[in-house]
C-alpha cells in the first residue's frame, strides 16, 4: 500500500525524511549519541546497557524476519532505551508527556511508513511485540547484573533518591527561555525578513538580471566545472554532496546538541541549534519554491536530483548554518586552538559542499551565494534573539536564573561558568 506516494515531489520526499526518526536510522543514532552522552557524564554501566540493547536490535536488522517489521523493532527499542535510561532523571511533570510522545512517535512513524508503501500493519505489530520483549529481557539482565532498577523513579528503602541527578539535562538553568513568546515573535519577524531578502535576490537574478553579464558568467562558471571533470575527482565530489544532505546535517545537529547538553548542562544552546536548523529548512523550501530558478543547463552527475529549484542551495545552506552556529558557540566557550578549529571547519565544510555542487552541475555560483545569505542572516538573527550564551544581565541565564552570575571565563565544564566574580 502506498497511499501517500502518488505524484511524488517535495511532499513525498519530506514524508520519507520524517520516517527517518524511526527505524534503524533512529536506532543507530540512539546507540551512538546516547552512549556518547552517558560516557561524557561518566555513567559507564548505563552506556553499556545502551550498547547491548540497541546493538542487539541492530543485529535484528541482519536477520530476515518474514513475519515482523524490522523497522518497528528498531523504533520500539530506540525510544524505549531513551525512556528507560533518561526518564528517571526527568522532572515528574515531564514523565507522562515523555512516555506519550515516545509511544506516539513509535506508532505514528510506522503507520506513516505503511502508508508510504512499507511493511503491512500485521508485521508492524509483531515487530512492536519483539521490540518490547527484547527491552524486557535487557532490563531484567541489567537488574540482575547491577542490582539497579532502570524503572525506579522514587526513593530507595534506604531513603536515597533513585533519580540520577547526574543525567539531568540542564541543572544550571532555572529558566531556559525567560520570555519564550517574545523570542518566538522576534524569530518569526527575522524569518520573514530573511525570506524577503532571499526571494528578492532570487527574483532579481531570474528577472531583471536574467540577460545580464552577471548571469551569463554564472552559467559559464558551471560550464567550466563541467568541462574540467575528471574520474579521480568524481568520488571527492560525491563525498561533498553526501556531506550536505539532510541525513548528515541532522546527524551533525543531533551530535552537537548531545555534546552541549552533556558537557555544558544547558538547554538554551540546543534550542538555538534547533531554531537554526528548522529555520534553514523552512527558508530553503519556501524561498526556492517562490523563486523557482531552473537548474544549470549542463550534464549532471550522480543520482536523480531532488525536485526542488536551484536557488538557493539547500545542500549548502544546511552545513553553512550548522557549522556557523557551532563555531559561534565554541568561540564563546573556549580559548586557543578549539576556537580556530571551529572557524576552519565552518569555512572548509561549506566550501567543500559548494564546490561539489558546482562540479555536479546542479547549482550556479549565485545559488550558493543565496545559501550563504540565508545562513548569515538567519544564524545571526537566532543568535541575537535566543542569546545561547546570555549576558550577565539576562534573567535565567545562569545558576539561579540570574544571567551568568558574573562569569569572566568560559570553559567546557559541568558548571555554567568556572570563575565567578
Amino acid at each position: 500500500m502506498a497511499v501517500l506516494t502518488a505524484g511524488g515531489g517535495v511532499g513525498s520526499e519530506v514524508l520519507h525524511g520524517v520516517t527517518d526518526f524511526g527505524g534503524d536510522i533512529m536506532l543507530v543514532r540512539v546507540l551512538l549519541l546516547a552512549t556518547a552522552y552517558l560516557l561524557i557524564r561518566r555513567r559507564p554501566r548505563l552506556a553499556g546497557y545502551v550498547v547491548v540493547t540497541a546493538g542487539g536490535a541492530v543485529a535484528f536488522q541482519l536477520v530476515e524476519l518474514s513475519l515482523s517489521s524490522r523497522s518497528a523493532v528498531a523504533s520500539v527499542v530506540a525510544y524505549g532505551v531513551l525512556l528507560l535510561v533518561f526518564l528517571p532523571a526527568a522532572a515528574p511533570r515531564w514523565r507522562i508527556p515523555a512516555v506519550v510522545t515516545a509511544a506516539s512517535l513509535a506508532i505514528g512513524l510506522e503507520v506513516l511508513r505503511w502508508l508510504l508503501g512499507g511493511p503491512p500493519l500485521g508485521a508492524v505489530a509483531v515487530g512492536w511485540l519483539l521490540g518490547l520483549g527484547w527491552l524486557a529481557v535487557t532490563v531484567a539482565g541489567y537488574r540482575r547484573l547491577t542490582g539497579d532498577d532502570l524503572l525506579a523513579v522514587g526513593a530507595t528503602p534506604e531513603g536515597r533518591s533513585r533519580v540520577d541527578q547526574g543525567l539531568r539535562a540542564a541543572p544550571n538553568e532555572q529558566t531556559v527561555l525567560p520570555r519564550p513568546w517574545r523570542t518566538a515573535t522576534c524569530l518569526a519577524a527575522a524569518w520573514v525578513f530573511t525570506f524577503g531578502l532571499l526571494v528578492g535576490a532570487g527574483l532579481l537574478v531570474t528577472g531583471p538580471l536574467a540577460g545580464s553579464a552577471l548571469v551569463a558568467a554564472d552559467q559559464a562558471a558551471v560550464e567550466w566545472f563541467v568541462a574540467h571533470r575528471d574520474s579521480t575527482l568524481d568520488p571527492v565530489a560525491a563525498a561533498g554532496n553526501r556531506f550536505g544532505d539532510t541525513n548528515w546535517s541532522t546527524a551533525g545537529a543531533l551530535g552537537a546538541g548531545v555534546v552541549i547538553v552533556a558537557s555544558r548542562r544547558r538547554l538554551r544552546p540546543v534550542i538555538f541549534l534547533a531554531a537554526v536548523m528548522v529555520g534553514e529548512i523552512t527558508l530553503f523550501l519556501a524561498s526556492s519554491g517562490v523563486v523557482a530558478r531552473d537548474r544549470p543547463a549542463v550534464p549532471r552527475l550522480g543520482e536523480e536530483i531532488p525536485p526542488t529549484a536551484s536557488f538557493p542551495s539547500g545542500h549548502l545552506a544546511a552545513p553553512a548554518c550548522l557549522y556557523l552556529a557551532v563555531a559561534l558557540l565554541v568561540w564563546h566557550w573556549s580559548r586557543g586552538w578549539p576556537r580556530w578549529a571551529a572557524v576552519v571547519a565552518a569555512v572548509l565544510a561549506p566550501t567543500g559542499v559548494g564546490l561539489s555542487r558546482l562540479y555536479w552541475g546542479v547549482h550556479h555560483p549565485l545559488d550558493l551565494a543565496g545559501s550563504l545569505l540565508l545562513a548569515g542572516c538567519w544564524v545571526g538573527a537566532c543568535w541575537w534573539t535566543i542569546r545561547p550564551v546570555p549576558a550577565a544581565s539576562d534573567p535565567g541565564g545562569g545558576p539561579g536564573g540570574h544571567g551568568t552570575g558574573g562569569c569572566r571565563s568560559w570553559k567546557l565544564s559541568d558548571s555554567y561558568c568556572s570563575t565567578p566574580t
